[in-house]
């Protein structure tokens, strides 16, 4: 028996297909004979490549469509290309070497930003191997043709993999790395195919057959051949597209949005409304801060969906995993730890206030219901700060994320100064236990079910209802439909998530009532590991 971090729920079992793992570090020798030509391979290398993943992607839909499109556009990143260039002509390189060695100086610099931006190590690592292999003339890495439906196994799987798998023949996915909040995590629960992350060993064990539980994450090699079976599918859609307990208590199931597209696939996913609005993914790669004008658009084509229903729009979490260039960051030794989300509004009081303007000027044009809150709230006294911002700009609803443990230990102060709270579990487990979320050597202490982040939780929703005001949760653990209802019976009264999960969660959370979801919670809270609480909590529920 294995164990990891159970990802997207369901049990199956069948036969082990093995991931192909990348060809490793290609030579950095002989030199080439004619630096211009070896140069000049790498441009259509990487052209071939992009066009492959356009290809996949244009034969995908949602989520998975996403991240084909992005993964692609890395490939043909010319700054990518121009560097590996520079360094055949200037090292006297082979162009496999160049590849690598550029790809991992792009690597190191989004894995030093933390967060998000280090999200996508793993994307440029992906692109580097398929162009690599492209250029050494040997076969790209990834998942094998399967002729039958299959458990896969592997290292880690890249995000263009798991955004092409067929559910009907993938039985289940077990990785040795990774994490929650991965890729593989969040299209597997998309796909609907169960998954376990952080398998330590199950590699070099090399099994035949495996029992995959992805709810509480436990990985079996059976010791006699079995039958293989596919996971139940989830009743999902049984839902009426009202977010309450069996017995009446309403929690609100929202969407977690960052852009119009994800705007239209939370609308028709059933969301009632938007828990996050992520501003700052429109803004990636601005070098300019953009006017008042056009953020109000763009805010706009996201707020349009939703007239009338409530949104909450979080104001630039900018710094760390997300600098923006018009901010001029100066480099920080420990990002994640540096002038980040609130911390920079009180730099930049003037983009606050533009910004804050843009979003008054879209709730009007769009009608919808709009909230703001502030990311990466410490204390009270910068609660209280922002909450009179917002209100000085004609915004009734101010709240702050609690993703700091200080922030959580002074909740019922922090109600006290503004009208909601959302607390994002990614960053406040990151923060308590100490283990950064992108690391897959920490992933079982980065896990939503620690008890450790689960009594702080528990702690914040006892402020809400002391308060008598509203406390969500808008991290990955609203996705997890068992999770899910532990946050319900801690004090959560809304949750927001990807549109994939939405239907999901409602249907849970209408199959019992407020008071069994208390029970479940208590039992969640005295368990001692991550892996006692999600079983205890699946066999109540299940």
């Amino acid at each position: 028996m294995l164990s990891g971090v159970g990802v997207s729920p369901g049990r199956a079992a069948g036969p082990v297909v093995v991931v192909a793992q990348p060809a490793g570090e290609p030579p950095a020798g002989p030199p080439p004979a004619d630096p211009a030509a070896e140069a000049q391979r790498i441009g259509p290398a990487a052209q071939r490549i992009a066009a492959d993943l356009n290809a996949r992607a244009k034969a995908a839909s949602g989520e998975a469509k996403q991240l084909l499109e992005t993964t692609a556009m890395m490939a043909a990143d010319p700054s990518l290309v121009t560097q590996a260039e520079q360094l055949v002509t200037t090292k006297q390189l082979p162009a496999a070497r160049a590849v690598y060695e550029a790809a991992a100086s792009f690597a190191d610099a989004l894995r030093a930003a933390g967060g998000y931006m280090a999200e996508r190590v793993r994307d440029i690592e992906d692109v580097r191997d398929r162009v690599v292999a492209d250029l050494l003339g040997i076969a790209a890495p990834g998942v094998p043709e399967l002729t039958e439906p299959s458990v896969l196994v592997a290292q880690d799987l890249a995000p263009a993999d798991t955004a092409g798998l067929d559910p009907a023949k993938v039985l289940a996915l077990v990785t040795e790395e990774g994490g929650p909040t991965s890729h593989t995590a969040i299209l597997a629960r998309a796909l609907g195919i169960p998954a376990v992350v952080a398998v330590r060993g199950v590699l070099a064990a090399k099994p035949a057959q495996l029992i995959v539980d992805g709810a509480t994450g436990s990985v079996e090699i059976p010791s006699s051949p079995i039958t293989p079976f596919a996971a139940e599918v989830a009743a999902a859609d049984e839902w009426n597209g009202v977010g309450t307990t069996s017995d009446g208590l309403r929690v609100k199931v929202l969407a977690n949005v960052g852009a119009p597209k994800d705007a239209k696939a939370a609308v028709e996913a059933g969301a009632e409304g938007v828990g996050l609005f992520r501003t700052e993914f429109s803004y990636l790669d601005a070098t300019d801060e953009p006017t008042v004008e056009e953020q109000q658009s763009a805010y706009a084509a996201v707020l349009a969906p939703f007239h009338g229903k409530p949104i909450i729009v979080r104001t630039l979490d900018a710094g760390a995993d997300k600098p923006l260039a018009f901010l001029a960051p100066d480099p920080e030794p420990n990002p994640a730890l540096g002038v980040r989300g609130i911390r920079v509004s009180r730099e930049r009081v003037d983009v606050l206030d533009r910004q804050l303007a843009a979003i008054v000027g879209a709730a009007q044009e769009t009608g919808a219901d709009v909230s703001v809150m502030a990311p990466m709230v410490a204390t009270v006294e910068e609660a209280a700060w922002f909450a009179d911002r917002a209100h000085a700009a004609g915004i009734k609803r101010a709240g702050v994320m609690i993703e700091v443990p200080a922030a959580a230990l002074v909740a019922d102060e922090i109600f006290g100064v503004v009208e909601f709270v959302s607390i994002g579990t990614n960053d406040l487990a990151q923060y308590t236990l100490a283990a950064d979320r992108q690391l897959g050597a920490v992933a079982t202490l980065n896990d939503p079910w620690q008890p450790a982040l689960l009594r702080l939780i528990g702690m914040i929703g006892q402020a809400a209802i002391r308060a008598g005001k509203p406390a969500g949760v808008c991290g990955e653990a609203a996705a997890d439909p068992n999770l899910a209802g532990v946050l319900v019976g801690l004090g959560i009264s809304s949750l927001s998530m990807n549109a994939s999960a939405i239907r999901k969660v409602g249907a849970a959370l209408a199959k019992h009532t407020e008071d069994y979801f208390r029970q479940v919670a208590r039992a969640a809270l005295v368990s001692h590991t991550p892996a006692d609480a999600r079983a205890t909590v699946h066999a109540m529920l299940s």
